[in-house]
């Protein structure tokens, strides 16, 4: 009986022997396959995957829509007129209030952050995308029929709960289902999306902003609701994440979803095994999903290098340039119609920075971009601020010229770059809260220059204008000295090889040359599969 006993356990022990040696290997196979693809060629392989990751991108064009208005509508005349004072012969809208509008929606996203990341980790992204959708459509209507700037300033609090909740999730979802050798081009469309919501703000502004009744700021509200009609209307048909369902032990869901993803039989077993396979390595490293993982072990590395880069994006100034050049260009001599003309040329820069960004990321790397991409914008905005110490129309002239190429240029270094490493860096079990606390801290670096920068800037108050730069400037000095000795190169790396390096402690300026065990792993399966001849 006892050897029957044993036999039978010998058994099971092998057979589940086998079943992870199999699992194991299609595991390694799979993340060599992803290795060798190329971004083209991945494109091509992996439609569905890609589609999806539109879709996310799209999701987030509503959030910069939505931050970008709150500033730009303070530029429209009617506004002012509506919810401001009148000084000295024009109507100017209270600094409070101002920085209220500006920073209310940051502060509320701030919050909802970090809880719709707890949320996330236990319904899923799916669902709490859709919830984040119909706190929208309510609150752009308060927006809508406000008439008081503490009614408006109700609307614009509402919708930040949207805000934080779709960036944090949306950014996830990314990071989660974009094929490797497409990472770094879709985690910088999220720097697109973030141009392409101010450039329709701004279009829309351009036709309807010198009209002297409510519709020149309603009908920017009424654009919001476009973009959040069309992404609820294919909610429902959004794959849930593949890595959230496998975290929840739903292999049949997940396969499902590997299925809508475009990867169906067996190319979606070996993807599901690598996923399998990775959380099981990270569930050996952390002892949970919650907010105090990240910031133990190796984890609290980890977390501080995902989340620096957004916070040095607060530091360098984009709260400024992205929410008061109208307000500068009309304070600067330029008319209301020149003025939004001008700023139409903000995000259509932004937009090509963004999409330079995403064809160099991989190829220069991770680490070079955003480091010396921030010594070139830090230049620039010294260069702003030395312009403005000036009076004449050459320097004013100047300024605005110098803006511009801000715009361009930030987009091509830490406007994108920051969102790849924020997805990339982040352990896999902790990413959606590492990027809850990434927004969360940002958003509260942003709360606090909403409220300063009126003060700083406006005509009433500190009227430092261009001069404001040298502020932005000198924070950024700061963030390079980081950057250097901190932030390592992830390009080119599965969340596999990632887990190894900074559980081995590798230092950031070695990651780029070090070969992992997981590398050597996935070749040799590579190999045993072709003597195969599989």
């Amino acid at each position: 009986m006892d050897q029957t006993t044993r036999t039978i356990a010998d058994e099971k022990a092998e057979s589940y022997q086998h079943e992870y040696t199999q699992d194991a290997q299609l595991a390694h196979l799979s993340g060599q396959e992803e290795h060798d693809e190329g971004i083209w060629k991945s494109f091509v392989n992996n439609p569905w995957a890609c589609t999806w990751c539109t879709y996310a991108i799209w999701c987030i064009i509503l959030i910069s829509f939505d931050l970008q208005a709150a500033g730009a509508v303070v530029g429209i005349p009617q506004f002012r007129k509506d919810f401001g004072f009148e000084y000295n012969g024009d109507f100017v809208i209270p600094a409070g209030w101002q920085s209220a509008f500006s920073g209310a929606p940051v502060a509320s996203a701030v919050i909802s952050s970090l809880i719709s990341a707890e949320i996330a980790d236990w319904i899923g992204r799916k669902k709490v995308l859709t919830g984040a959708l119909l706190i929208s459509f309510a609150a752009v209507a308060i927006e809508f029929v406000a008439t008081t700037n503490a009614v408006f300033f109700a609307g614009k609090l509402l919708n930040g709960l949207m805000v934080g909740a779709v960036a944090t999730v949306m950014v996830s979802y990314i990071g989660e289902i974009a094929p490797l050798a497409l990472r770094g081009v879709f985690t910088c469309g999220v720097g697109v999306a973030y141009g392409i919501g101010p450039l329709v703000a701004f279009i829309v502004i351009n036709y309807t902003g010198n009209v002297e009744t409510r519709w020149a700021y309603r009908a920017v509200f009424c654009a919001q609701w476009g973009f959040a009609g069309v992404a609820f209307a294919l909610v429902p048909f959004m794959p849930e994440s593949p890595w959230w369902l496998v975290s929840k032990g739903r292999t049949e869901k997940a396969l499902k979803s590997m299925r809508q993803l475009g990867y169906p039989g067996e190319e979606g077993q070996k993807r599901l095994a690598l996923i399998d396979q990775t959380l099981e390595h990270v569930r050996a490293e952390t002892h949970g999903v919650t907010y105090m993982e990240c910031l133990r072990k190796s984890n609290l590395r980890r977390t501080m290098i995902s989340i620096m880069p957004l916070c040095i994006q607060a530091f360098s100034g984009i709260a400024f340039v992205a929410g008061y050049f109208t307000y500068y260009l009309q304070l600067a001599g330029y008319s209301t119609e020149m003025s939004y003309r001008i700023q139409i040329a903000q995000p259509v820069l932004s937009i090509v920075g963004n999409l330079m960004a995403a064809a160099m990321v991989d190829r220069i790397g991770r680490r070079d971009l955003t480091f010396w991409g921030l010594v070139v914008l830090t230049i620039f905005l010294l260069i702003t601020g030395g312009l403005g110490l000036g009076s004449s129309q050459a320097t004013v002239t100047g300024t605005v010229a110098f803006i511009l190429i801000y715009s361009w240029w930030y987009n091509v270094s830490i406007g994108s770059t920051a969102f790849s490493l924020l997805c990339e860096v982040s352990t896999s079990r902790l990413r959606v809260k590492t990027i809850a606390i990434g927004y969360a801290v940002q958003n509260s670096i942003t709360v606090a220059w909403q409220f300063l920068i009126p003060f700083m800037f406006n005509p009433d108050q500190g009227n430092l204008g261009a001069r404001i730069a040298f502020i932005f400037g000198g924070l950024t000095l700061f963030s390079l000295a980081y950057l250097w000795w901190c932030q390592p190169e992830t390009a080119g790396r599965s969340y596999q090889e990632l887990d190894e390096m900074f559980a081995a402690g590798v230092p950031a300026r070695k990651f780029k040359s070090y070969k992992t065990n997981v590398q050597i792993q996935n070749e040799a399966a590579a190999q045993g599969m072709a003597k195969e001849g599989l």
